[in-house]
């Protein structure tokens, strides 16, 4: 079977390799085409691009190899890619998409942490704290929950943060 002038070989083989092409070019340039995916998940660009690159490759195998006419050969090659890039969207773009690599924390993340005090909070005043976590040490402003003062090396429980300031109490480690 020929389409303007080429084997329907030829054309799943340029086909792969333009497709092939763009999908690196999608690698460094990602973040331009970032957002055309978001609402719905078949026009994602890596989708389309998998399916048009697993599609050509298994069509010029399948002709290459001329087990089937090039219409079942197309069909076929359809459906393999379809299913193939089903799998690649399901297995590996949606953990991804749903992987938590941000390292920045929020204020509300910071509640029912342990952290120290560095300077001592006075009764109806303000030291700071640190606490630890996953992007490093964070020393905020803090006050007692209750108003009491909180001596310098003390381990705090935070109760809330409300406007950057934690609102701490003193911890016993024999409650643990």
């Amino acid at each position: 079977m020929t389409f303007f002038g080429y084997t329907l070989e030829q054309l799943f083989l340029v086909t792969l390799i333009i497709a092939g092409l763009a999908t690196i070019l999608l690698m460094f340039f990602g973040d331009v085409v970032e957002g055309i995916g978001e609402g719905l998940p078949i026009f994602n660009p890596s989708v389309i691009l998998s399916f048009i690159t697993l599609m050509s490759a298994a069509g010029f195998i399948l002709e290459k190899l001329s087990l089937f006419s090039s219409g079942w050969n197309i069909a076929v090659a359809a459906m393999i890619g379809a299913i193939l890039s089903a799998l690649f969207y399901l297995f590996v773009l949606v953990p991804l998409r749903s992987a938590d690599v941000s390292l920045a924390y929020t204020e509300e993340s910071l509640g029912g942490q342990l952290g120290k005090v560095i300077v001592p909070i006075p009764q109806d005043g303000f030291g700071e704290v640190v606490i630890e976590t996953a992007s490093g040490m964070i020393a905020k402003r803090a006050t007692g929950f209750d108003n009491e003062a909180i001596d310098y090396d003390v381990t705090v429980l935070i109760v809330e943060v409300k406007e950057g300031t934690l609102f701490v109490k003193s911890y016993d480690k024999k409650f643990i």
